[in-house]
């Protein structure tokens, strides 16, 4: 069975946007879609970055192991929140600080906002860090405004019906591309 990370990029105390990267661990269990595992900047503490993990003499181990399990995954959904027209420089740090890891890997973006425009503002310069170092990043957005009205502390959907049609699009496109990856690979 292939392997999807979810990607939670906020470390904001109190931050909301794991909401939606819970929602999706359950989702992609609940329906046996992928293997999947949950990984959250907050538990890695990366320092501001300095130079790629190829050249670092002396990496932490946290930092390995992130880079190890990124390149294990076959597929990774990014979530992150908007933060002033931008994300996160947590999420930042973790794009810049690998390169090969992310070198056609199928990335598929959910930006979430307390707002009502869902962190659309976000998705232009995070599919651009991500271009540039050649990821594959889906057409297929999943945009989540007024977060705390949408999702409870667990991840749970106030309107399970509706955001599981638009997992379900958003999920067999990240699909997709990690299939056709898998076979230009053989």
């Amino acid at each position: 069975m292939q392997k999807i990370i979810v990607l939670s990029a906020s470390v904001r105390t109190g931050k909301k946007s794991n909401r939606v990267a819970l929602f999706f661990e359950q989702y992609i269990k609940k329906h046996q879609l992928a293997d999947v595992e949950l990984l959250d900047l907050e538990d890695y503490d990366f320092p501001i970055f300095h130079e790629r993990l190829r050249f670092l003499k002396n990496p932490s181990e946290k930092l390995i192991e992130f880079s190890a399990r990124i390149k294990a995954a076959d597929g990774i959904v990014l979530v992150t929140p908007e933060y002033n027209g931008g994300y996160p420089a947590s999420l930042k740090n973790a794009v810049d600080v690998l390169y090969d890891e992310w070198k056609r890997k199928p990335i598929a973006i959910s930006t979430v906002s307390d707002g009502p425009f869902g962190g659309n503002n976000v998705i232009t310069s995070i599919q651009y860090s991500l271009w540039k170092i050649g990821a594959l990043t889906v057409p297929a957005l999943f945009p989540v405004a007024r977060v705390m009205e949408n999702y409870d502390e667990h991840g749970v959907p106030a309107n399970e019906a509706f955001t599981g049609k638009l997992a379900h699009h958003f999920l067999e496109e990240l699909k997709w591309y990690m299939e056709a990856v898998a076979r230009m690979k053989n």
